[in-house]
């Protein structure tokens, strides 16, 4: 067994204090050796994290003790390296940035949907499909007759369920993403727009992967995750991808092939996105993680090295890629 367990977890439930609680989530993590990111919003919490079986049961079992975190459901996975290097527990208004007010999970929400019973529904005609994610994860992998709504982000997604989809004609929609979290958020808005037939997949498409048999399934490609592994395959090993460490895009094969490719410094998403300095500094950045690995160190400089600039260029240059992407 792999001595790295690799946890996504999220909750819609009210938190009255999150300070107090982003507080708390930071102590057990620390106490426990368990790396990764929480969110923390007064909607609930979201993130991924990994750490020694241990650790991750400790804070499991110390979130659900919380109250209203009791029906608190995560999905694992497990690697010989922990892909976080630090541990981070943050304050955000959302725990998913829809960017409209009042949307409630835990008042309103669509027809969970088992993995076991998601082929049925996806597979009648009258069924709309719809990935919630990002092109870029699209692109990578997805259900066999989905929809690509072609957004850079979650806040686009209401403008284009706005221009595609019309309440009035009573379609019959299901969705899904990754882990499950932007899908219960996505249908309980739709259900406060007058959406009335509206479904998600239970536990998003890492639950389906663990729960289907890969002969049986109508997932096509890879699915991008958000930590090290960068996408896993349908029995949730790592898959074929890496990530470029400029621009944050997953990159294939042949993208590392490309003579725009640089390790840590540029890929061909963004590599005429960065100014002469800051490719300088990534190559500076990429040298200290080369020499760290020589001596059998981690190194913190996949963001605690980084400068205010040099973070603002990756920013811009991954905004650059997705928007080049989704064009």
């Amino acid at each position: 067994m792999p001595a790295c367990v690799v946890a996504a977890l999220y909750h819609f439930a009210s938190i009255e204090n999150p300070e107090t609680f982003r507080d708390a989530v930071q102590d057990v993590m620390d106490g426990n050796k368990v790396r990764g990111t929480i969110l923390v919003a007064t909607e609930g919490i979201n993130g991924t994290v990994s750490g020694s079986r241990d650790g991750i049961d400790a804070l499991l079992a110390f979130l659900k003790g919380q109250p209203g975190l009791g029906g608190l459901e995560h999905k694992e996975s497990y690697t010989d390296e922990c892909p976080f290097l630090r541990t981070k527990v943050r304050l955000k208004k959302e725990i998913v940035t829809l960017g409209i007010e009042g949307v409630d999970p835990n008042r309103s929400v669509g027809t969970y949907v088992d993995p076991e019973n998601w082929n049925d529904l996806i597979s009648q005609d009258d069924v709309i499909l719809i990935d919630t994610r990002n092109d870029y994860e699209y692109q990578i992998g997805t259900f066999k007759g989905s929809v690509n709504p072609e957004t850079r982000s979650f806040r686009e997604f209401p403008a284009y369920v706005k221009g595609a989809l019309d309440p009035q004609k009573k379609p019959k929609v299901a969705m899904f993403c990754t882990g499950g979290i932007r899908c219960e958020k996505a249908t309980s808005w739709l259900k406060e727009e007058g959406f009335d037939d509206v479904y998600h997949l239970k536990g998003g498409i890492l639950n389906y992967l663990e729960k289907v048999d890969a002969k049986d399934s109508l997932w096509e490609g890879e699915c991008f995750v958000f930590d090290g592994r960068v996408t896993v395959d349908h029995d949730l090993n790592p898959g074929h991808y890496d990530m470029c460490h400029a621009c944050r895009m997953p990159i294939s094969a042949d993208d590392m092939a490309s003579a725009h490719y640089e390790k840590g410094v540029s890929c061909p998403h963004c590599h005429d996105r960065l100014s002469d300095e800051d490719r300088e500094r990534m190559k500076e950045r990429q040298r200290q993680i080369d020499l760290a690995r020589e001596r059998g160190e981690n190194h913190l400089g996949d963001d605690a090295a980084l400068t205010l600039e040099q973070r603002r260029a990756q920013k811009k240059a991954r905004r650059e890629a997705q928007r080049q992407q989704a064009d």
